[in-house]
């Protein structure tokens, strides 16, 4: 099953336990507007090249749209409808003001120049720059792209419209973005963590964890994880995976990555399998790379007692009813890595103000998003006798539908 087919999947079970209106359905369903555009560039040598980018904006019953930009050779469209759908309940579950979106151009950007990209993002946003604002959607960085690509886009949106820096998040420091941005989602994995583990009488410290991704999030994740006295027994990324039963030294281990762009070589654990990496011994499992890596396949192999979903959609639907007979609590995707779209609002919030916040500030926000966030799933799962993914997604669902009714757009 596909992405797209899959959140559509849970969108229509959540539906059903909310007992929605088939018209309210259908409206929440379809996006608000799918815009496909040519981007065509001098290249370096001076030929010409062209690409096409595109942008789903799925919903602003809420707010504003919001989602990513990803550069990436093989975009699929249903991929990219089922992101922008996701971005829409994740936002909501947040309690964050707004709807979701999701975008980017087909390209890799591993071939192209600094220059050749700085083009390519100009022109994609003089195509697009009508469509997109402070109050219409907001994109921020994804696959392929980062704080570079934010500042391109903030420099030629902002002449059209004159200087406006919230109308992307992610951007460098030096241009309005926020502090605490770079670790936001690897921190809010660990504070959905310690609520999760809290439910159940237990703290991070003492857990074992197996951390699969080790980029931006699964780093960032391992980190705090370790200063919090939680033991990370195996660690994989795309260069391999190493384990050792009595913890990996974190801090040595970021250390070589970093040196030696991947985990691949380090000698504080032994090389293992990457493919077995998500059915090693554990107490919480955190996928934080790629989606479907948790399937049929492999499902009545994992040990772990708690799965803390870090990436987009890493457990497919038929891994998720083995998983629940085996008892395996399941943290959605959709709730745990929250963190990194709860601190870009932060950053919206304070270029709209023009005061920028300390990083104690931006973290402890974070803290008190994530923590009323699981209080709110659970409140949903008591009520509608459901699990974590069932009460993240009515949670969600429930909140568009009825700003959506509020707004009177049923018809």
């Amino acid at each position: 099953m596909n992405a797209l087919a899959a959140t559509n999947r849970n969108f229509r079970l959540a539906s059903r336990l909310l007992g929605l209106d088939s018209k309210i359905e259908k409206s929440l369903l379809i996006p608000f507007r799918e815009i496909k555009v040519e981007c065509s560039i001098p290249k370096d040598d001076g030929s010409l090249a062209t690409y096409v980018g595109f942008r789903i904006q799925h919903d602003n019953s809420r707010g504003p749209m919001k989602g990513g930009i990803r550069y990436h050779p093989e975009v699929e469209p249903d991929e990219v409808n089922a992101l922008a759908q996701l971005m829409t309940w994740k936002t909501a579950v947040a309690n964050l003001p707004y709807g979701g979106a999701k975008g980017g151009i087909g390209c890799d950007p591993s071939e192209l120049s600094a220059s050749e990209l700085e083009r390519l993002t100009r022109v994609f946003t003089q195509k697009i720059h009508d469509l997109i604002g402070v109050h219409i959607d907001v994109p921020a960085p994804d696959m392929g792209t980062g704080p570079q690509t934010m500042a391109w886009i903030l420099d030629e949106y902002s002449k059209f419209h004159g200087h406006s820096p919230a109308v992307v998040t992610g951007k460098p420091l030096d241009l309005g973005g926020s502090l605490g941005r770079d670790a936001a989602t690897g921190r809010g994995v660990l504070f959905a963590t310690e609520a999760l583990l809290n439910e159940y009488g237990k703290s991070v410290s003492g857990q074992r964890f197996i951390i699969q991704g080790f980029g931006n999030v699964g780093s960032w994740a391992a980190r705090l994880i370790n200063e919090k006295g939680g033991k990370i027994v195996a660690v994989s990324d795309i260069t391999g995976a190493i384990k050792n039963s009595n913890g990996l030294d974190i801090p040595s281990l970021l250390k070589y990555s970093k040196e030696n762009r991947g985990i691949k070589g380090f000698h504080g654990g032994d090389s293992i399998d990457p493919k077995s990496i998500l059915v090693e011994d554990c107490d919480v499992l955190i996928p934080a790379a790629l989606g479907g890596v948790i399937n049929r396949e492999n499902a009545n192999e994992i040990k772990a007692k708690f799965i803390v979903e870090a990436a987009n959609h890493p457990t497919d639907p038929d891994a998720d009813e083995i998983l629940k007979k085996k008892g395996i609590v399941i943290l959605p995707d959709i709730y745990a890595n929250s963190g990194g779209v709860t601190v870009s609002y932060f950053e919206w919030v304070q270029n709209i103000q023009g005061f920028m916040w300390n990083e104690e500030k931006v973290n402890n926000e974070l803290k008190t998003y994530m923590t009323k966030g699981f209080k709110d799933v659970k409140e949903m799962c008591q009520t509608h006798n459901c699990d974590l993914r069932m009460g993240a997604f009515t949670l969600g669902v429930n909140r568009v539908a009825r700003a959506t009714v509020l707004r009177g757009w049923e018809a």
